[in-house]
């Protein structure tokens, strides 16, 4: 057992030993097995980013009330009287201006983005003063809060960095006049980062709404009281309400585009790495042929064919890992906290969200990578096992 490894040992120190000699196909193993881990990591850290933006935007005590089988808030509508009999129910928390219920307006607004030049659909929020109670993690960065009952925005570090106007001091077109920006916001990383927010009764007959609203978001007692919460709205009949966590509610309007990022990232990926796999097994191929003698004379002097096998596998994968090591290092360097924007197909608006490249995006980079070097080097290591010794020493 001793001798099997020694000579596993042997081989492959005498393998990446002759690696310089070979350098130029190596080195197009490696970078191209990098460009697939760096595709692959960037892509998939667009979904992280947004999961994680996800899980920023709602605490556990959050609750959102739409109308009954709206999707979204752009679907959604609610009466000023309604409103008030939502903050009237039990479980939600109180505070000194009273509860923590906020009825808010969610309206599209047509901004530049700073990269492209092209318009997008930025949402607009009208709040009430208790939206700043039920987010707890807003902020006031730079600047200050509007004035209730003016035409002022505030607005999230997000949206200002990524569209034109919205820098403080600032003035964009709101209902066909004039807003200035006086203050940038942010919240932990949060949805909302992404919004500009004004007075809801300034908002409302800017647009037309009348004593309307999209939705009210609540803070409730505890997570225990969302039951009691939710069962006293869906039974109220002067109510059609859907009752969600916020959490879940965030979720939802991510799903879909998601589960595109995904699919589009793991198809790019695959794609290329087949290419990476092909390009391994002409590198190690290209290795084989190189040692053709190197090879037999070592099967004539006693040694098995295992140690062979392993030698080019391990000389694969360690080419692949190098390469994994690259990439995963390029896609940290240039995408982990890029920010970035895109539509949100259930709310037809933008979000503003970071790429997040964390350690397990990074670890299953460099999986991915081992992966390409050992089917790389699995067919060439075979054929160095198998290679007749009097033809190997007349081939070489």
């Amino acid at each position: 057992m001793f001798n099997w490894f020694a000579q596993v040992f042997a081989v492959s120190k005498l393998s990446l030993q002759t690696l310089p000699e070979r350098k130029g196909a190596a080195l197009s193993a490696v970078f191209g097995i990098a460009g697939v881990v760096a595709v692959l990591v960037g892509v998939l850290s667009i979904a992280q980013g947004i999961r994680l933006m996800v899980q920023n935007s709602g605490e556990p005590e959050n609750v959102i009330v739409l109308r009954s089988g709206s999707d979204s808030e752009m679907m959604s509508g609610l009466g000023g009287p309604q409103t008030e009999i939502i903050a009237d129910a039990p479980g939600i928390a109180r505070y000194a201006g009273g509860a923590m219920a906020s009825p808010e307006l969610f309206v599209i607004i047509n901004l530049p983005k700073r990269s492209t030049g092209t318009d997008a659909n930025v949402p607009l929020r009208g709040v009430s003063p208790a939206a700043f109670e039920v987010r707890s993690n807003l902020e006031i960065t730079q600047g200050r809060m509007f004035e209730w009952g003016l035409s002022e925005l505030v607005v999230g570090l997000a949206a200002s960095g990524e569209f034109s106007g919205l820098e403080l001091g600032s003035s964009i077109e709101v209902g066909g006049e004039q807003w200035p920006v006086v203050g940038i916001f942010e919240a932990g990383g949060g949805m909302a980062e992404g919004e500009i927010w004004a007075d809801a009764a300034v908002v409302q007959p800017a647009y037309r709404r009348g004593n309307s609203y999209q939705s009210v978001y609540t803070k409730l007692t505890s997570v225990e009281a969302f039951s009691e919460f939710k069962d006293a709205l869906t039974s109220d009949p002067r109510l059609n309400v859907k009752v969600v966590q916020a959490t879940e509610f965030y979720s939802d309007q991510s799903t879909v585009l998601r589960g595109i990022i995904i699919g589009l990232g793991s198809l790019i990926a695959g794609l290329m790495g087949l290419g990476a796999i092909f390009g391994a097994l002409n590198t190690m191929y290209t290795a084989v042929s190189a040692r053709t003698r190197e090879i037999a004379t070592l099967r004539a002097l006693g040694f098995q064919s295992a140690p062979l096998v392993i030698s080019v596998l391990f000389e694969s994968l360690v080419l692949a890992l190098v390469g994994g090591l690259i990439g995963g290092g390029l896609a940290y360097l240039g995408f982990d906290g890029f920010r970035a924007a895109t539509l949100n197909w259930q709310s037809f608006s933008q979000i503003v969200f970071a790429f997040d490249v964390n350690a397990t995006l990074l670890r299953n980079g460099i999986l991915y990578a081992a992966l390409i070097g050992l089917v790389g080097g699995l067919f060439p290591a075979i054929r160095a096992a198998r290679m007749p010794v009097a033809t190997a020493l007349r081939e070489g």
